[in-house]
């Protein structure tokens, strides 16, 4: 019964959230983030159009804040990423990655999902996408030439903006 009420009450606040305000979408955080099932939830809430952008800044912000999340939740949260619309959604989950360990089961999905964001219109899903290509490269080195070479293409003909992204993770050594 407890689970049911505090769903309930955590999509509840989602989709009263105006999709804007910072204050608010971290107030939501603040009243839900210590709940048992608070990731389930947020989880399960991302496949709703309605919930998806609050539900993934929530798992943001949640991640941004040194918590984790299981490797189950990890596969579940993988299964909803081809029902994002949102690009602040996407971006969410991109800028994600590098707090979550990418189960060898659902590789594909993650390529997959980078592979479609690097042709997005957007310049910072792009830019993200690349740093996504990183984090499976750093999880998974068989994708790390193929990441190489991303970059090297994009350094030619990306936004400045993504290029910067880019020269930021090959300061880190890639």
């Amino acid at each position: 019964m407890e689970n049911v009420k505090s769903l309930m009450t955590i999509q509840s606040d989602i989709s009263k959230w105006d999709g804007k305000s910072a204050s608010d979408i971290t107030e939501i955080y603040e009243r839900h983030y210590a709940d048992d099932s608070f990731i389930s939830i947020i989880v399960n809430s991302i496949s709703d159009l309605h919930l998806q952008k609050g539900g993934t800044w929530l798992l943001k912000h949640y991640l941004e804040n040194d918590h984790k999340i299981s490797p189950s939740e990890t596969s579940d949260l993988f299964n909803q990423l081809t029902s994002l619309e949102h690009w602040e959604s996407k971006l969410h989950i991109l800028q994600s990655l590098p707090f979550l360990t990418i189960p060898k089961s659902d590789i594909k999905k993650i390529e997959h999902f980078l592979r479609k964001s690097l042709m997005e219109t957007n310049k910072f899903i792009r830019a993200w996408s690349y740093n996504g290509f990183y984090e499976l490269a750093m999880q998974y080195p068989e994708y790390k030439e193929e990441t190489k070479q991303f970059f090297e293409m994009a350094m030619k003909d990306e936004a400045p903006s993504v290029i910067s992204r880019i020269r930021n993770i090959i300061k880190k050594g890639f």
